[in-house]
């Protein structure tokens, strides 16, 4: 099995930059990529707090640290971000004309060896394979939130993924020291699927005056052992994401439980997605 020495990821975003950092602190030479300068640096920025964040609480040597930057490099430049590299991660918005529109460049530019990977958390990985020649090396490589942190990745495998390459990929995520499971290509995979449908609920739970937003998360947290309840994790991971994929899963699957509640669709309207902006279901300094 060919090792992956050089990874590239396009997207210089929270799952963009955290997953640079992961792929770099396992020992890979890494690419981040994003369409603007001041998006790259941003990104690049946002690695180097996280380590110096790890050194500060001493899980991170500051040896660690600088050689893991020292293996990190920014572009704006797509072809040069992924020329040499043995492993591709997309990890863009989740829109699926971009993402096409990324991997019909990526069959143009990265090389015939490489592995073609989205972080799509709930896309049709088949539909996006469709935009290359071989869609034999491409697969969903779903990292969770923040990924240098979480030890989960979900391997999405289309039918038409050869098993090498999954292997391949399953390999890169052992070195990097997470646990990688593997899917079917089905709407909302395993981690989406059930993790937004119990987030879900809970908001209706919430508009029906059940609970207040922090009893509800107390009651997964203490009784169900879960780190951070739903609705904390859905300012977490961005109210506006949440509801894309809710969007996405009600139409596929044609089910009740994923149509978004109003609650939902209303504090997206006002701009309020999460920790990101400020404010979701609670307020972030």
């Amino acid at each position: 099995m060919e090792p992956i020495r050089t990874v590239a990821v396009l997207g210089a975003g929270t799952m963009g930059h955290g997953i640079a950092q992961v792929a770099a602190q396992a020992g890979h030479h890494a690419v981040l990529r994003d369409v603007a300068p001041e998006l790259v640096q941003k990104g690049l920025a946002g690695l180097r707090a996280n380590l110096d964040k790890g050194v500060e609480k001493g899980k991170v040597t500051p040896a660690d640290r600088d050689a893991t930057l020292a293996r990190v490099r920014g572009t704006t430049d797509l072809a040069d971000a992924v020329r040499a590299a043995d492993l591709v991660i997309e990890a863009i918005p989740e829109k699926l004309d971009l993402k096409l529109a990324t991997f019909r460049e990526l069959d143009r530019l990265a090389p015939a060896g490489a592995l073609l990977a989205s972080n799509t958390s709930s896309l049709p990985v088949t539909e996006i394979a469709r935009a290359v020649r071989d869609p034999g090396r491409v697969l969903g490589m779903h990292f969770f939130n923040p990924p240098h942190l979480m030890k989960l990745v979900e391997l999405v495998v289309p039918s038409t993924t050869l098993p090498a390459a999954v292997e391949r990929a399953a390999a890169f995520c052992t070195a990097c020291g997470k646990t990688a499971i593997r899917v079917k290509d089905t709407p909302g995979f395993a981690s989406s699927r059930l993790g937004v449908a119990l987030g879900l609920e809970a908001m209706r739970m919430l508009e029906q005056g059940v609970a207040s937003p922090a009893d509800i998360d107390t009651a997964m947290e203490l009784g169900y052992n879960h780190p951070m309840g739903p609705l904390r994790l859905t300012d977490v991971v961005g109210l506006d994401v949440r509801l894309a994929i809710a969007e996405h899963l009600h139409r596929t699957l044609g089910h009740e439980a994923f149509r978004p509640p109003e609650i939902l669709r209303r504090l997206v309207a006002e701009g309020r997605l999460g920790k990101k902006s400020g404010h979701g279901f609670y307020p972030w300094p």
